[in-house]
């Protein structure tokens, strides 16, 4: 066993030395101590079966000295002794362009590449030698040169596309990037996450359309060039024409409704909910039951409807009830049961904040929530809006009683938070302030983030006004203002709040009887007096805590109501700049990011 060990070691120490030396010369080479790292490369490159990094570092070192001479004497020795190794004219032609001799590197550049065999590795060496030195012209010539010797014009497509876009020529890059998939349709996706990251502008966008349309017209049956174009009308939300083509598609490939139905998904996460309706309609009359997604696609087309209708800028009651016939009748075709709870509670919401029929809708989630076999989140978020419902009825009892329920049963949930800050500010309406204070102030740790922003606000906001004065009666006023608000008892909350305007002139409340009138008049849809106020808040209380919800609400109203992307910017970008420690900082900036064009998750 001792001999053994002693001949193992005595064969590892060339092994070990070895890699001593290679660590000593990467240093020396890191460190700009060349000289020193050429000495280690050459023992290496001569130790190690003339291996072609060690030789490549060599040169680099010697290069990088300035000892062009032996340069020159080792390329030629190699070349004597190696001469089919073409990667080395390369490396000749670069010598001779650091001494500013462009002819004779010219020269060694075109040998290069008509000693290149039809060899695919041999090729890509080669061509790697030339981008590497940013020859991208040369690295172009081996390619195109190469796909000749191996008569397939398609074989290097893709790096070609590589080279192109590096030289900044976006039209060759496309151009290659769709060869590659002509040859090598496997490659769609790789070539789409590559197209994600470089195709940027809308001119760019408007040539790869350009190039899809010739090569669809002159191969109808290329569906992969189909499947790119719809992808890039997807990536430009024109989900109009995606439509189209996804349509094309699926009739081809025969997918009974998948790609339509995932297009609808995007289109309606997008909240371009004509797109939406449009795709999910396709599937529900054009592909009817035979599609798996038949009853999921009318469920998603109500859905769309009635949020297309409630986001909106303007709506009329006819419209409204048009949407309600259409839940009607769903559920009457698809009766009332489990499985279509959520339907129900949809409806429910349609009518008690859009149709003002609160009683329509308490009878509704009553029902709802007693189905048998229910789901149990879907029963809990009804029993949050019935207990909504109730509280804008005015019966308390009824609500606090709905929540608890709630709360018991997912005490650690999401849902059990929910429920929790609906009591909390059951106590804050009716002017329980430290037990409300103190809910808040727990339930800003909860896990869903806008609990816990919500929590923090209103948390600092019962600080800062809570005995400032010798009562807490404009406190009193301001919280019923905001239950008469959340009851949709618009008149009777502004008496309210002009009452705290009128008996407590400089109050800290200020800015926030400002600012709750500005959210009733967003409720009223009348935007333009919204914006006022919210400008009036971050003009004369700029360092008050509302300032950046006022911002945050003015940037929304711009982009989701009033389509002004242009003004929402502004007020997005103000909000993580000038508010960077604002809870709605990190939001803002998504935003601003979306409607600046980038791709944000």
């Amino acid at each position: 066993m001792r001999l053994f060990l002693f001949f193992a070691m005595f064969a590892l120490l060339p092994l070990l030395a070895t890699a001593q030396d290679s660590k000593l010369a990467q240093q020396y080479y890191q460190d700009g101590e060349f000289e020193k790292a050429a000495v280690l490369y050459d023992k290496l490159f001569l130790q190690n079966n003339k291996n072609d990094f060690y030789f490549d570092r060599y040169i680099e070192c010697l290069l990088a000295s300035k000892k062009f001479d032996e340069v020159e004497n080792a390329l030629k020795k190699e070349l004597k002794e190696n001469p089919n190794n073409i990667r080395l004219y390369v490396t000749y032609g670069n010598l001779f362009e650091r001494q500013f001799q462009e002819d004779k590197a010219k020269e060694q550049y075109e040998k290069a590449i008509k000693k290149m065999p039809a060899d695919q590795q041999q090729i890509t060496r080669l061509a790697t030698a030339f981008s590497n030195l940013t020859k991208y012209d040369e690295a172009i010539r081996t390619y195109e040169t190469g796909g000749q010797l191996l008569k397939d014009k398609e074989v290097f497509s893709f790096n070609l596309a590589e080279l192109y876009r590096r030289k900044g020529d976006v039209p060759k890059m496309l151009e290659n990037y769709l060869n590659s998939i002509t040859s090598y349709p496997e490659r769609l996706n790789t070539v789409k996450s590559q197209l994600q990251r470089y195709v940027v502008t809308s001119e760019d966008y408007a040539e790869l359309q350009a190039q899809l349309y010739d090569r669809i017209q002159k191969d109808p049956n290329a569906f992969h060039f189909t499947e790119l174009l719809q992808w890039v009308f997807t990536q430009t939300k024109d989900y109009k024409n995606a439509l189209r083509q996804a349509k094309a598609l699926d009739r081809r490939l025969n997918e009974n409704g998948a790609r339509i139905f995932q297009l609808a998904v995007t289109a309606f996460n997008d909240r371009d909910y004509d797109a939406a309706i449009a795709a999910y309609d396709f599937i529900v009359t054009d592909l009817g039951f035979s599609s798996p997604f038949f009853l999921d696609s009318k469920r998603e087309s109500l859905r769309s409807r009635r949020l297309k209708l409630v986001e909106g800028y303007s709506y009329t009651v006819p419209e409204l009830r048009e949407v309600e016939k259409a839940y009607e009748n769903f559920l009457n075709e698809s009766g009332r049961g489990k499985a279509t709870a959520s339907i129900v509670a949809e409806l429910a919401d349609l009518e008690a904040f859009y149709l003002n029929d609160l009683d329509k809708a308490i009878v509704l989630l009553s029902e709802m929530v007693a189905y048998p076999g229910i789901d149990a989140r879907i029963q809990a978020r009804g029993k949050l809006s019935l207990g909504d419902f109730y509280l804008m009825k005015d019966e308390i009892w009824e609500s606090t009683l709905l929540y608890s329920q709630v709360d018991k049963d997912f005490s650690e949930d999401q849902l059990g938070h929910e429920a929790r800050f609906r009591n909390a500010k059951l106590s804050y309406y009716n002017g329980d302030f430290q037990w409300a204070q103190a809910q808040f102030d727990v339930l800003k740790s909860s896990t869903s983030k806008l609990i816990a922003n919500d929590a923090l606000d209103l948390s600092v906001f019962i600080m800062d006004n809570l005995g400032l004065d010798t009562t807490d009666t404009a406190l009193r006023l301001f919280a019923n203002a905001d239950l008469l608000t959340f009851q949709n008892r618009f008149a009777d909350a502004f008496v309210k709040l002009d009452s705290i305007t009128a008996g407590f002139p400089k109050h800290s409340l200020e800015d926030d009887v400002l600012y709750a009138r500005a959210k009733v008049y967003s409720k009223q849809r009348k935007y333009d007096q919204a914006i006022a106020l919210y400008q009036e808040i971050v003009e004369k209380y700029p360092e008050e805590i509302r300032a950046d919800n006022a911002l945050f609400e003015m940037a929304e109203l711009y982009e989701l109501q009033l389509n002004d992307p242009e003004k929402a910017m502004q007020f997005y970008e103000k909000i993580f700049l000038d508010f960077s420690a604002s809870t709605f900082s990190i939001e803002a900036r998504k935003r601003f990011r979306r409607l600046r064009g980038d791709n944000v998750n």
